[in-house]
């Protein structure tokens, strides 16, 4: 995890760097930065029609190149970078052909899209039954390019569908419909306005609908108005003023304050006929245009940092970034937690199968955790107590956001997000970086494992997942141990009609380890073979006296008990052949809660003379090593009586302790 972070900052660090690398060749290139004005003067009309088509101002009636360049200066400074993302914009719109378009099936469609919606503005074309729409398909087209740069999204309704709706709402010819936020706030009421112009060309529909979308925004033309707007208020800390000498702002002014309702208000001041220029003075507003952002913190003026431009993209990412909602912040998380998760696919080694399945893996496992973790979060954030942490919190991220560093990293956001080939790109070629690098870290420790082919690995997995399926403590263990069910294939549909293929628990293997071992040995043994067992066998009982007496005395209880215990479990009498040998065995190396037996029932064979032995917590013994193999296969429980083979029986302490008080009396 630490290692994915580790490589994802430095991938980060690799796109600021050669962001700034970019700006040093086209700046010995050209000679000029993208933050470098530009004199709307020097371009020729074609450039600067394409300038306010982005900025969003109407430019008909102005035939004259110096009045169209006059409106571009009194609507703000003009950047080599705005000139430059507004001609590729005009391009990649001219190559794209017609923009997507929403058809309406009905009413229901119409008002869950658009009316009760509340978070955006529509332009429909309503076609009338039997008749012609008012815009032909070609300028339909041009008309849905010119707005959709501005987040106006677009519809066609046929009436034709649903002619009940189209006679309620009085749509009786064809017509044109916008709809628009009526209150500035958030999840407001929805105004439709119908087209009623006689010219249908595509500019003078264009200036109708942002002569409608700025009577939203609050328009100030007296200095009064602007005092009392320039207090602080607690309903609306942030604000955004434009001071300008126009008749109504630009188009990406007035749509930025449809999609910022209820978190910023948006004021358009108009100085063209000011009456007092002491009260710009006093707020520090010696030129204009100029757009400058109000908090408590202070003032920021915007558009004198890098990236800064006067676009509907570059000012919705500044304004984002200053006053984000949650949507905002889970979004940069989703983004964030997959470029992470993507990592996997060039640190993890071996074969290509196994690193895409890695990767999906991580994948579903990030985002999981991910959605799990914001529930809470959305929780918290509804509660009225964490009101006041939640605006220190954007207090904190303001004081960030305004700085140097916050304007390079949104201009090269813009940047990255606006060529995303070459983000794939770079981000491909780190990885391989990344893949280079790990090859050579474990070039020395480098695992069977990580030379296997496509098809052997493909192979191991599928063996792993039967082993699960079956088996699941099986998995964990030597992959060379086969199930049952391989060999005969009976056994999968034996265990698939069992629910306990499912419930079965997944067991430590660990218990193993502390099971009581100690050796077999026979009555006449010499006592060179004593010594020799009881350094191979474990340590005695601690609860046994050490007086060789009461050992004896202890031992023999613990015979009637055991053999009493075994008749139990196995149905049996004590005195039946499992223990017949007593004679020749010598019981007194056994441990004390161990029953007393002479063959495994897992091999079906008499125990031998040294050979090694194993008990389980239920007292059965068997030979060592036939009851790991036992156990190692999934089957976590006593052959004989089928208790578990990692759970201590407390009523058998219980009896040796009374035992042993007993002897003690």
């Amino acid at each position: 995890m630490w290692l994915k972070l580790f490589f994802l900052l430095l991938y980060f660090i690799v796109l600021f760097m050669l962001a700034r690398v970019f700006e040093a060749v086209v700046w010995c290139e050209s000679g000029m930065f993208a933050s470098q004005l530009v004199d709307p003067v020097t371009l020729s009309y074609k450039k600067l029609k394409t300038i306010l088509e982005c900025r969003g101002l109407g430019y008909s009636g102005l035939a004259e190149k110096k009045d169209v360049s006059e409106l571009v200066e009194k609507s703000g400074e003009l950047t080599q970078g705005e000139l430059y993302s507004a001609i590729k914009k005009e391009k990649e719109q001219t190559e794209a052909g017609d923009a997507s378009t929403t058809h309406f099936s009905g009413e229901m469609h119409f008002y869950e899209l658009v009316e009760d919606t509340k978070d955006g503005i529509w332009l429909v074309q309503v076609i009338a039954q039997d008749r012609e729409a008012l815009l032909s398909h070609s300028n339909w087209g041009k008309m849905v390019q010119k707005v959709s740069q501005f987040g106006i999204r677009t519809g066609t309704f046929n009436c034709s569908n649903d002619y009940r709706s189209c006679i309620k709402r009085g749509w009786q010819r064809s017509t044109l419909i916008m709809s628009v936020p009526q209150t500035s706030a958030s999840k407001g009421k929805v105004m439709l306005k119908e087209y009623n112009g006689r010219r249908i060309e595509t500019e003078h529909i264009f200036r109708w609908m942002t002569s409608h979308v700025a009577h939203r925004i609050k328009t100030l033309r007296h200095s009064e108005q602007l005092v009392e707007e320039w207090r602080s208020d607690p309903a609306h800390p942030v604000k955004m003023f434009l001071f300008a000498r126009l008749s109504q702002p630009p188009a990406f002014f007035s749509s930025l304050s449809v999609k910022f309702t209820g978190r910023i208000e948006f004021i358009f001041v108009d100085v063209r006929h000011w009456d007092n220029y002491s009260s710009l003075s006093e707020i520090d507003v010696s030129q204009s245009p100029a757009y400058i952002l109000k908090m408590p913190e202070g003032i920021y003026r915007y558009g004198n940092s890098t990236g800064e431009f006067l676009s509907l993209a570059a000012m919705d990412t500044f304004l984002r970034s200053v006053q984000p909602e949650v949507n905002d912040m889970f979004v940069l998380s989703l983004v964030l937690i997959n470029l992470l998760a993507w990592m996997d696919l060039f640190i993890t080694q071996g074969a290509t199968v196994k690193r895409f399945v890695v990767l999906i893996r991580t994948l579903g496992t990030y985002n999981s955790i991910l959605l799990v973790s914001w529930l809470p979060v959305l929780a918290l954030l509804q509660m009225p107590y964490l009101d006041t942490l939640y605006s220190y919190s954007l207090k904190l991220l303001r004081y960030a956001d305004t700085t140097t560093l916050a304007s390079l990293v949104r201009a090269d956001w813009t940047f990255y997000s606006s060529h995303p080939a070459l983000f794939l790109s770079t981000y491909l070629a780190h990885g391989l970086l990344v893949d280079y690098f790990e090859k050579k870290r474990r070039c020395g420790i480098r695992s069977q494992e990580d030379s296997t082919t496509n098809l052997e690995w493909l192979a191991s997995l599928w063996d792993w997942y039967t082993s699960y399926l079956l088996h699941p403590i099986a998995s964990l263990q030597d992959p060379s141990d086969h199930s049952d069910w391989e060999d005969d294939p009976n056994f999968l549909f034996q265990r698939l009609a069992f629910p306990d293929l499912w419930l079965r628990p997944l067991v430590n293997m660990d218990y193993i380890n502390a099971l009581p071992t100690w050796r077999f040995r026979a009555v006449g043994q010499d006592s060179e073979g004593e010594s020799r067992e009881q350094m191979d066998s474990p340590p005695a009982d601690p609860r046994r006296p050490p007086h060789s007496s009461k050992r004896h005395k202890m031992t023999s209880m613990c015979n009637q008990d055991s053999n009493s215990q075994l008749s139990v479990y196995n149905n049996i009498d004590p005195s039946s052949s499992c223990v017949a040998n007593h004679q020749q065995s010598d019981w007194s190396v056994w441990p004390c809660d161990m029953l007393q037996c002479s063959e495994c029932v897992v091999c079906l064979e008499n125990f031998g003379s040294e050979e090694l032995l194993m008990g389980l917590p239920c007292g059965h013994a068997f030979h060592q090593q036939c009851i790991v193999v036992w156990l190692a296969a999934g089957r976590h429980c006593c052959p004989v009586c089928r208790w578990p083979s990692y759970k201590k029986k407390q009523h058998r302490a219980a009896q040796s302790s009374s035992t042993e008080n007993t002897l003690q009396d």
